[in-house]
């Protein structure tokens, strides 16, 4: 076999192996691309993922706002309801936001702090504004830090930068913010019940 037919057969295989990787290079969050897809619409919390810093703070605040808004006319039983369909359909829609993006957990997806600072929220309240700010502090440093249990949350389903995403990535995704919202819960309940 001569030098440029070896040549030739390592090229033809070389090429199918390069092209998968230049089509899993990862995307960025933009507000033509939250457009196109009503998974994207709800995993980039409604726009506040695309903030062009900390979006996960600004999508926890958007929830804040929210929360506030919306709690004037649901009541526990519907907040809860509410959380578990957001919860599902959050699932869904990271999984779709994530594979879309070509990344694992994007920072633009802030549909994970949305429901877990609801859920924070709807089981601290009634509060004053300075314990709802408590319950915000709590729940973005544990979300961002991810000390302990949150680690471990969030390494569980994680995906690799370049492999497709899947459901569990996606699930992922969701669950180190419920964890990161359990640990702003206890934080906040083991306050109560030293000073209360």
């Amino acid at each position: 076999m001569s030098s440029s037919s070896t040549d030739t057969e390592q090229a033809r295989t070389e090429a199918p192996a390069s092209a998968p990787e230049q089509d899993l290079a990862p995307r960025r969050a933009t507000a033509g691309f939250m457009l196109r897809h009503p998974a994207h619409w709800i995993a980039l919390g409604f726009g506040s993922g695309l903030a062009p810093k900390a979006p996960g703070t600004v999508g926890t605040l958007w929830a804040w706002a929210a929360f506030l808004v919306l709690d004037v006319w649901l009541s526990d039983a519907q907040w809860g309801w509410l959380i578990a369909g957001g919860t599902l359909l959050g699932w869904w829609a990271c999984t779709v936001t994530a594979r879309n993006l070509r990344t694992p957990d994007p920072g633009a997806i802030v549909w994970d702090e949305v429901l877990a600072f609801w859920a924070v929220l709807w089981l601290v309240m009634p509060t004053g504004f300075w314990g709802q700010a408590v319950a915000f502090a709590l729940f973005r440093f544990f979300d961002a830090a991810k000390p302990g249990p949150v680690r471990w949350a969030d390494g569980l389903f994680k995906g690799q930068r370049g492999r497709p995403v899947g459901w569990a990535q996606g699930f992922g995704i969701l669950f180190d913010d419920f964890v990161a919202a359990g640990c702003t819960l206890l934080v906040i309940a083991l306050w109560r019940s030293l000073v209360g």
